[in-house]
């Protein structure tokens, strides 16, 4: 049986998918993908704007993800992506696409704690505008099979160790 572990880790932007990821790749010494660098160039233009992205867009950006999962596991190496994966319909999708157990990471935190961390952060091609209308997308993942849900109102060491002992937990 192996060891390689499929893990996505999402929430909406300013969440600390890409730290929290990093944190968990280096734990778990798995390769790590930020999900945003996957984007078609026209999504990123799109969201620069302040322009949401609509289902249309995030459906050719999902199926490369699902590629890099499903690819991962071909090769049984263990693989941590970053994505928002707002919808049910985007993580069943990925689900599917990874051919087998795939873990999520649901990046919990307050509107203010977010935009907060949005309105921070310097060099990012995502608005801090947009984060109502991702809100607004989000469907909360808690209770879905495979889905560890982690409060970010904490340290990203801290995040890490919750995610951490969530996922071994689920196990």
């Amino acid at each position: 049986m192996t060891n390689a572990r499929t893990i996505v880790v999402m929430g909406v932007s300013g969440c600390g998918k890409t730290s929290v990821a990093e944190g968990l790749a280096a734990a778990l010494s798995a390769a790590f993908i930020e999900g945003d660098s996957l984007h078609p160039a026209a999504n990123v233009e799109k969201m620069s704007k302040g322009m949401p992205l609509d289902d249309a867009d995030r459906w050719p950006w999902l199926d490369i993800i699902g590629r890099a999962l499903s690819d991962a596991r071909a090769r049984d190496e263990s693989i941590i992506i970053s994505c928002s994966a707002l919808k049910k319909i985007y993580r069943d999708h990925l689900r599917a696409a990874a051919g087998g157990t795939l873990a999520f990471v649901y990046l919990k935190g307050s509107r203010e704690l977010l935009l907060g961390r949005m309105t921070a952060r310097r060099g990012h091609f995502m608005p801090a505008s947009l984060l109502d209308s991702q809100l607004a997308t989000l469907e909360d993942p808690s209770g879905e099979p495979g889905v560890v849900v982690v409060d970010i109102d904490a340290s990203i060491a801290q995040i890490v160790n919750a995610a951490l002992d969530g996922l071994a937990a689920s196990r």
